[in-house]
């Protein structure tokens, strides 16, 4: 793979300083470790390196989800990709995968979801900001996959074409409102999915989940602790990622 114009690379330096930025002839980027020419990168393979005007090395890399993600402008809080994976792997999440998201936010979930489930699937997303969608448009347009998601500025599911969905992804203040909303939209046995920051939420989530005849209801919090590997001084880092926020799941029964 080569770099192409127009196309989005991450600038690698150390795990600290990386610069996600779109490839462009004449293009100049400024860092503490000189200006980068990015024009330069256009015809040269991912992976190699572009020189500084300092002499510092950055290596040229392709893009992940996990970069878009990160790199995503926000107005919002996103959901942090150790939450993305565990919501993919419990939700069935795959290509082909029909998702209706309530809350875009930024759009770092929907990144997530609709890298996914392409080239198959798609995704619904709804959120009755205006402000958020406009940012979540960029976002998704960033990461190339406009063509997988359908932006919505109301809460109207059945009248937008999106029922019969496996998956159902609630991210917002009170999800338990929203159960009710979505239930109609949801295949049965399908998942439903909510982001909970508080556990207040999520009591009250599991207790909706419940009265609504939703089995296999589960909560769950994920933490990561990186370690430091070095030859002879391997240990674990002084600081972690801990609490981002509480899942809960529930899969539909009639």
């Amino acid at each position: 793979m080569i770099v192409k114009e127009g196309s989005y690379v991450l600038l690698y330096h150390s795990p600290q300083k990386t610069w996600l930025v779109e490839a462009n002839i004449g293009k100049k980027f400024h860092t503490h470790l000189g200006v980068l020419d990015i024009g330069e990168a256009i015809g040269s393979k991912f992976g190699s390196y572009l020189l500084s005007s300092k002499g510092k090395k950055v290596t040229l890399l392709e893009p992940l989800v996990y970069d878009f993600v990160m790199k995503s402008e926000r107005l919002t809080q996103i959901v942090y990709p150790k939450d993305l994976a565990y919501i993919g792997i419990r939700s069935g999440l795959t290509s082909g995968s029909r998702v209706l998201e309530v809350g875009t936010g930024s759009g770092g979930l929907t990144t997530y979801l609709a890298s996914s489930a392409r080239p198959l699937g798609h995704v619904y997303t709804f959120d009755v900001n205006s402000k958020f969608s406009t940012i979540a448009k960029k976002n998704i347009k960033k990461a190339g996959l406009s063509d997988f998601v359908t932006f919505h500025e109301n809460i109207q599911f059945q009248e937008s074409n999106c029922g019969d969905v496996d998956i159902v992804v609630i991210d917002i203040g009170d999800p338990w409102t929203m159960v009710e909303k979505t239930y109609e939209s949801l295949k049965p046995s399908g998942t439903l999915v909510a982001i909970c920051p508080t556990m207040n939420q999520l009591e009250k989530m599991s207790s909706t989940l419940t009265e609504f005849g939703f089995v296999f209801v589960e909560s769950t919090e994920l933490m990561i602790r990186n370690i430091e590997a070095r030859t002879g001084k391997t240990r674990p880092a002084m600081r972690m990622i801990g609490h981002t926020t509480y899942l809960i799941f529930g899969r539909k029964a009639l």
